[in-house]
């Protein structure tokens, strides 16, 4: 009987791709980003906080307000007060007014500011954390866990401040415009005396948001591959004590201090510098100011409470230095918001509204599935059928594309071309809620969320009863040392000792408890004994719901008791079939490491396998890779 090749794709224009897949591809991928990055999540935060944002800006236009108030009346009170003259007492009501509103005004934009920034805060990590859970997994994981951390947190912390900094920086503004505009009313000269120097104060603060721009960033950045790199080290800390480089580690974990370093001095010397000859500017104008005053106050063009009036105001028309500290905090935000909006545009799947047949067996085709990553094609010309109800083991070298058939054959991620349905049904166009019923994973590290083991297991696209739990966990040979723990199901995750088996045994069982009709098991049993191993298939074959499996295999044994064997190789389907046909040929006996006899080892299928099903050859083209032939 002659071993079946892999099957041939015709010409690109004689394939049907499949509509529902195209749509949902196109979705899936980035967004086209604004013109300028990072203005997503800006915007994002202002829409979300935009009430109490105009709350910070009305207070703190109503705080400038009374702060322009304040000099006019004390100047008049003290005029009235030289002349003693009647009515200084309304003045004086009038300057306190101004002194309470102004004070209670600062409160309230110190309460609103801080609500905002807390609620924008919380929208952008929530905004940030859904993109993240939504996108596909290897789009998630470009991004090392510290990374995303430090985006999740400090990145949207400050990024989440810029609509309160962009109120405060514009209320700012208020207080010095009006100071002038009273200085001009009080004497043009005193006003020339502060305009004269406003052009250089600009040119200033220009210099300061270009340097701080680039430093900043930089920063932000070096801070976050310090994250990374102590995650990784926490991650791996047993081996690192038994390796004994814990020195070595944290030398490498530290490596960046010297960049961090440099970035912090240079970020506080753009900061200093820009107070500093702010700080002798400003003192500079208003001695100015000061001066043209009491050379018009000695001629008698304005009196002594129009001078002190007017040193007042051009005291609040230097305040206009001030706003460097509101531009460096925009500068933070923005450049943090560049960050952020990295999570923010990561790519989710598209789930159309199509059902699958009520009755369906659970068949799983691939259509010409082709993948790309980073310029690398890893998967090519993937035509497969696995009939329903049966199990297909897929079988290759390390790097051959398993996880990753397996990922596109669950819909974890989309491929770049070709179609994958279930029960006839592009996987594109099934329903979320319906898709993650109905194809369940089970994997090599699998993750415990939740408050209990129990919980933990229950939890998925729907909620299963505790009964079907404990029926689960029995079928994965997990139940007998879940029920050891101090507090057996009821037992929080983070205080049970997991061996690497048992943790890959209660990843099971949440896949039994849940599974549907087509279960992929990516090296799910790799930390599995043989007893347990051969437990576990049992269960499948008898008491977890028919279905089709599809088993990412390692072991020979999960190959020989599989109804069918994909063969892949450098991202290819190099033969599919029965494991006794294929077991005939030294290179697929060389991928599981057995130069032996031409034999098939190990017992019998438990269910009859099907007969060998030859892949077609397709007209106009031998096959890209040929088989060995017995002895050869």
């Amino acid at each position: 009987m002659a071993v079946p090749r892999r099957e041939q794709r015709p010409s690109q224009g004689g394939r049907d791709r499949g509509a529902p897949l195209t749509a949902a591809r196109s979705a899936s991928r980035p967004p086209a980003g604004p013109g300028r990055p990072g203005l997503a999540p800006l915007i994002g935060a202002a829409r979300h906080s935009a009430g109490l944002t105009a709350a910070v800006f009305l207070c703190s236009a109503l705080s400038a307000g009374a702060s322009l108030v304040l000099p006019a009346a004390v100047g008049r009170t003290l005029d009235l007060l030289l002349d003693h003259d009647g009515g200084a007492g309304y003045w004086l009501l009038l300057c306190t007014a101004a002194i309470t509103a102004e004070v209670l005004l600062d409160a309230l934009v110190a309460l609103a500011s801080g609500t905002a920034n807390a609620r924008s805060t919380a929208w952008l990590r929530v905004k940030g954390l859904t993109r993240l859970l939504a996108a596909p997994p290897e789009q998630g994981s470009r991004l090392s866990p510290g990374d995303t951390a430090a985006r999740l947190t400090a990145n949207a912390t400050e990024a989440a401040a810029a609509p309160v900094t962009a109120a405060s920086l514009a209320a700012s503004l208020l207080a010095p415009a009006g100071a002038i505009v009273a200085l001009l009313l009080i004497d043009l000269w005193t006003a020339a005396a502060f305009l004269v120097g406003l052009p250089l104060l600009f040119v200033l603060l220009r210099a300061f948001t270009r340097d701080s721009s680039d430093s900043i960033a930089r920063y932000q950045s070096v801070q976050s591959g310090i994250a990374s790199r102590l995650v990784e080290a926490l991650g791996g800390a047993r081996t690192i004590a038994a390796a004994g480089t814990t020195e070595r580690e944290l030398a490498r974990i530290l490596a960046p201090l010297p960049e961090l370093d440099v970035q912090g001095r240079r970020m506080w010397r753009v900061h200093g510098r820009a107070l500093a000859r702010g700080g002798v500017l400003m003192p500079l104008l208003t001695t100015g100011v000061l001066a043209v005053g009491g050379a018009r106050l000695a001629s008698g063009a304005i009196s002594v409470g129009e001078l002190l009036a007017a040193s007042r105001y051009a005291a609040l028309a230097a305040g206009v230095g001030a706003t460097a500290e509101f531009l460096g905090a925009l500068v933070r935000s923005r450049s943090a918001a560049r960050r952020t909006a990295e999570l923010l545009d990561l790519p989710a799947l598209a789930h159309g509204t199509a059902s699958l047949p009520p009755d369906g067996p659970g068949t799983l085709r691939l259509r010409g599935v082709r993948v790309v990553r980073e310029g690398r094609t890893l998967l090519s010309d993937i035509d497969l059928e696995i009939p329903g109800g049966s199990s297909a083991a897929v079988v290759g070298r390390s790097g051959a594309g398993k996880s990753l058939l397996a990922a596109v054959a669950g819909r974890l991620t989309d491929p770049d071309e070709g179609s994958v349905l279930l029960d006839g049904v592009p996987l594109a166009a099934v329903g979320r809620e319906q898709l993650r019923r109905e194809v369940g994973y089970a994997f090599e590290r699998p993750a415990l969320w939740g408050e209990t083991i129990g919980e933990a297991l229950a939890c998925g696209a729907e909620r299963v009863s505790r009964d079907r739990v404990r029926e689960a966990a029995r079928a994965a040979g997990a139940d007998a040392f879940v029920r050891l723990l101090p507090r057996g199901y009821d037992t929080p995750p983070r205080e049970a000792p997991l061996s690497g088996g048992e943790l890959q045994r209660l990843g099971l069982a949440r896949a039994f408890a849940h599974a549907g009709r087509l279960l992929i098991l990516d090296d799910a049993t790799s930390s599995l004994d043989t007893v347990t191993e051969r437990q576990v298939e049992r269960a499948l074959a008898q008491d977890v719901r028919a279905g089709t499996r599809l088993i990412i295999a390692h072991r020979l044994s999960s190959a020989v008791r599989a109804d069918l064997v994909i063969w892949l190789e450098e991202g290819r389907v190099r033969a599919m079939g029965p494991h006794a046909e294929l077991w005939r040929f030294p290179a697929y006996r060389e991928v599981f490491a057995v130069p032996g006899p031409v034999s098939a080892p190990g017992p019998a299928p438990e269910r009859s396998a099907p007969s060998v099903r030859p892949l077609p050859q397709r007209a106009g083209r031998a096959a890209d890779v040929p088989l060995e032939r017995p002895g050869r």
